[in-house]
């Protein structure tokens, strides 16, 4: 093997190492993969991890990603998110099994809007949960369906999962920030049917009722007062239709703007801008109104950028660092030495990443093993699109798998269920699936936007 497969695994086993036995964050476990894979380059080191952290700097997903942490900061704190919620639940509520139609709808709009699992769990399981206990939901099963949603906040872009992977050199050199937000988002799609479908089988397996309509605030009431809350999405929605499709392809055709200037366009860059105005427009009533509380609004918010920033800029320097190291080359020569099928390839892949989400969290998994995913798939024959979005969606099943996921511990928590009880539940009706939705994605077979 070559130096920069080496290099590969010493960085594996650091994020791991870190995580699992020095129980220290990814973040810190990312710098010190950093500093020892730039090592394995010798007298290069110091230019490799200049290089690097040149290449992080200058990386316009980093500056994205950056925006959607501070953007989930204000849409939770204008009560966007719960003005939301209480209209879902008006739209949902009266239905047998109402609170988990709402928790799933209510988990797809987090996902898209903030990209959390644990966040995703905590925010939509603090109404949902509850709600599910009394109507006659089993405690564990109200766990399971919370923390199997949870998922849908790496599921569905934007998240971290995704700016790790388009942070990657050999990723972002044939896969662009355009059609993969896109992509993903119809496989996300697919996640949040399945889950619909799953939530019909458990109502009427366990013959679910719907609960007192005191519970629930009138429709009528919930828009009187939150209808603005749905306008958010327009911060999604124009950029989309701006640059993809007819309206797109208008707008190329026209003189005065041109197919370069839509190019120059970047969504993920774009739609936590817009979100985040709208979401100021929005919610006006919560922000602060002086000097002094906007200081403590905007320190208030510097926690969200900790971890998160120090595991991109050194999750992508590194990935830059083993690129300088040769690891494409060395990878491509590997995998072509491997006599594997496609269809075995992605299903490898598959439970190789599963695997390894479940101590792990999604954004770790990735930053460790998501480049050797990415290439073992392509140099299999999948397209490389398809191949980012395939992992991506294995890498969601973090959420859903035990023992280690924080949104089990969450949601057996919301619930007051025991959160062992949820283990082989959550295997059988969300990782498994979702590893199977992943899988004909990759191979072709559910159709993705190219």
């Amino acid at each position: 093997m070559g130096i920069g497969i080496w290099a590969l695994l010493v960085f594996i086993g650091i994020i791991v190492f870190f995580n699992l036995v020095l129980k220290r964050n990814i973040a810190e476990a990312m710098l010190a993969g950093f500093i020892v894979t730039a090592l394995f380059g010798g007298v290069r080191a110091p230019e490799l991890m200049w290089n690097g952290l040149v290449f992080a700097a200058t990386n316009d997903v980093l500056y994205a990603s950056v925006a959607f942490v501070f953007m989930a900061y204000v849409i939770d704190q204008t009560a966007v998110i719960a003005s939301l919620i209480k209209i879902l639940n008006s739209l949902l509520g009266r239905l047998p099994g109402g609170a988990a139609y709402v928790d799933t709808i209510a988990s797809a709009v987090m996902g898209t809007l903030a990209g959390s699992n644990s966040g995703n769990t905590a925010t939509t399981g603090s109404i949902t949960a509850p709600w599910m206990v009394r109507s006659n939901f089993s405690k564990e099963l109200s766990a399971t369906v919370v923390a199997g949603n949870g998922g849908l906040g790496a599921a569905l872009p934007p998240s971290a999962s995704m700016f790790i992977m388009l942070g990657f050199a050999p990723v972002a050199a044939v896969v662009s920030e355009g059609d993969l937000y896109v992509a993903l988002f119809i496989s996300g799609v697919y996640q949040v049917v399945y889950r619909i479908f799953l939530i019909m089988y458990f109502v009427k397996r366990d013959n679910i009722k719907a609960i007192s309509p005191d519970f629930i605030q009138p429709l009528k009431e919930s828009l009187r007062t939150g209808w603005k809350s749905t306008l958010i999405f327009l911060g999604a929605l124009i950029p989309i239709v701006a640059t993809i499709g007819p309206l797109a392809e208008s707008f190329a055709a026209n003189p005065s703007i041109g197919e370069s200037a839509l190019e120059s366009i970047s969504l993920i860059t774009w739609i936590p801008i817009l979100i985040i105005i709208i979401s100021f427009m929005v919610g006006w009533a919560h922000l602060p109104k002086n000097k002094t509380d906007w200081s403590k609004f905007l320190n208030n918010s510097i926690p969200r950028f900790s971890t998160i920033g120090a595991l991109l800029v050194f999750a992508y320097a590194s990935s830059q660092v083993l690129t300088d190291l040769g690891l494409a080359e060395d990878l491509s020569t590997l995998m072509g030495s491997i006599e594997i099928s496609k269809w075995l390839m992605v299903l490898f892949v598959g439970l190789l990443v599963a695997l390894v989400a479940g101590p792990l969290s999604s954004t770790a998994t990735l930053t460790a093993i998501g480049m050797v995913a990415f290439a073992g798939m392509v140099s299999a024959g999948v397209d490389p699109l398809l191949a980012v979005v395939a992992i991506l969606v294995f890498a969601s099943t973090e959420g859903a798998s035990p023992p280690a996921s924080g949104s089990i511990f969450i949601a057996a928590s919301l619930a007051g269920a025991q959160a062992e009880k949820t283990f082989v539940p959550l295997v059988v009706y969300y990782v498994v699936p979702i590893l199977l939705i992943g899988y004909l994605i990759a191979m072709g077979i559910l159709p993705v936007p190219m």
